[in-house]
């Protein structure tokens, strides 16, 4: 959009804060090479569009924007005279993409001074070559601390998925070990006992009753209900007087295992009419050890089959074997980062999950959304870590109009209204020293606004602090998306400009 040329007055453009300085030749060469325009209500330039321009508001009312998905979030609306955007990287010339960064449009009659790219790129060089200096160093010595940083980020994430997997496989990788040494024992008393059952007065009918009933029982135990532990008391009780009323020593011990198996005193009486009543103690202690060693295996089952679970967890959370692009469940993504980090979570904050599971699969990059949630659910832990410890994560995902939310709320002491607006900057952090890096947020912010076109927001009181995650639930298939750093729209007040 072109407005309508007026005549330029370096008066009037010396009065602007970033001119002000500026020796009365300088300002003529400024308003010779420039010009005024003025722009009725509508757009100036489009987001992504060639930077061919810098702007400097004389009076008006502007409004930037940027575009999130298929909308255009407005993210700065003043009237200060001198606020400036545009072509604000025109200096870095070809060693940077020059394309404008935000939309601006006006709300009504507005005046800017236009100059034009490569002009502002001369004056910059010829007027203030030591800044132009230290302005490139500060952006690509960002741009390469920023990328060593993040690698380093990337590390630490590494860093906590290595430790949560070695936590939680450690568990039932010592189940595992235990129940195998237990059941090596019980298996030799178990042929301990049927070589004594061997030598005893039993016939071949007797030893094939005994046989089908140990069949039975193997099959019972499979099937064994879960009891609380007031009927698993009872239970008990009511074996071990069965058990002491046939004569059968240590009745007590062997209760708790025949309950844990689902086997009653129904059960016992059937033993009881296969076997002569001489016999029922050995027969009796014979299928303890059959009911042990199926236990014990179960045991073993559950803890390989936990183990397998976490090797697919870890798989699921840092994405090796699937494509970096695809539709994906948030809800897995969510459970696996949450498994992941289960042991810096630890036992005193509680995790509560609030997921909508009819929500509809989001397309974007699963191994970066998980290093989303690993950051987030980071910072929580840390912040009610600060406030003793103890504290509630609630993980939410709801469907907002044609977006995924997924939402981290801790009961952490919150965020600042002072330093909300600072958050999500580069190497901004409020942790110990060496405890962050300051890069978590930024690096989430990139990863959710630039390659998935969302939005990341956060609302924080006190004791409720809502980190929030909105995915479109549409997209179209990426070329490979640059890391970049995201350029800020500058529009500062005369305070900072001096």
């Amino acid at each position: 959009m072109s407005g309508q040329v007026l005549p330029c007055n370096p008066k009037e453009i010396g009065s602007l804060f970033l001119f002000e300085k500026l020796a009365p030749e300088q300002l003529g060469r400024l308003c010779s090479e420039g010009r005024v325009e003025l722009f009725q209500p509508g757009q100036v330039y489009t987001e992504g569009d060639p930077a061919t321009c810098f702007f400097v508001m004389v009076e008006g009312t502007v409004v930037l924007s940027r575009r999130v998905g298929h909308d255009d979030v407005e993210v700065s609306r003043t009237s200060q005279r001198g606020v400036y955007a545009g072509a604000m990287q025109a200096y870095l010339g070809d060693r940077v993409r020059q394309v404008y960064n935000n939309s601006m449009r006006v709300t009504e009659p507005t005046r800017f001074f236009v100059l034009p790219s490569d002009t502002f790129a001369e004056v910059m060089s010829e007027w203030f070559p030591m800044a132009v200096h230290l302005l490139e160093g500060l952006f690509f010595g960002a741009k390469s601390t920023q990328a060593a940083i993040g690698q380093r980020e990337r590390l630490l994430a590494l860093g906590s998925l290595s430790a949560g997997l070695t936590h939680e496989l450690n568990n039932p990788a010592a189940a595992a070990v235990r129940a195998t040494a237990t059941l090596r024992e019980r298996v030799a008393k178990m042929r301990h006992k049927l070589a004594v059952i061997a030598e005893g007065p039993f016939s071949r009918d007797a030893l094939a009753s005994l046989i089908e009933i140990q069949e039975r029982t193997a099959e019972r135990v499979a099937k064994a209900p879960a009891l609380s532990p007031l009927e698993a008391s009872d239970r008990e009780d009511t074996l071990t007087d069965w058990l002491e009323d046939h004569g059968i020593d240590h009745g007590w011990q062997l209760a708790p295992t025949f309950v844990q198996a689902g086997l009653d005193v129904d059960w016992l009486e059937q033993v009881a009419a296969a076997v002569d009543a001489e016999i029922l103690p050995g027969a009796v202690g014979w299928l303890n050890y059959t009911v042990e060693t199926e236990l014990l295996m179960n045991e073993i089952d559950d803890s390989t089959t936990r183990i397998s679970h976490l090797v697919d967890a870890a798989k699921q959370y840092s994405q090796l074997d699937r494509a970096p692009y695809r539709v994906v469940d948030v809800h897995e993504l969510l459970d696996s980062t949450l498994l992941m980090l289960s042991g810096k979570i630890g036992s005193r904050i509680q995790v509560v999950k609030e997921y909508d599971r009819t929500l509809p699969q989001v397309p974007g990059y699963p191994a970066e959304l998980n290093q989303v949630w690993t950051n987030l659910i980071d910072n929580a832990v840390c912040a009610m870590n600060g406030a003793g410890g103890e504290g509630t994560l609630t993980v939410r995902t709801a469907l907002d109009h044609e977006r995924v939310l997924v939402e981290f709320r801790d009961t952490g002491p919150g965020v600042p209204p002072e330093i909300r607006s600072r958050i999500f900057d580069p190497f901004f952090t409020t942790k110990p020293v060496g405890q962050g890096t300051g890069l978590g947020l930024d690096i989430s912010w990139r990863i959710v606004v630039n390659k998935h076109h969302g939005t990341l927001q956060v609302e924080s009181v006190p004791g409720d602090t809502r980190f929030q995650v909105l995915l479109p639930l549409t997209a179209e298939v990426p070329d490979e998306v640059p890391d970049e750093v995201p350029a800020e729209m500058s529009a500062p007040t005369p305070e900072e400009a001096a």
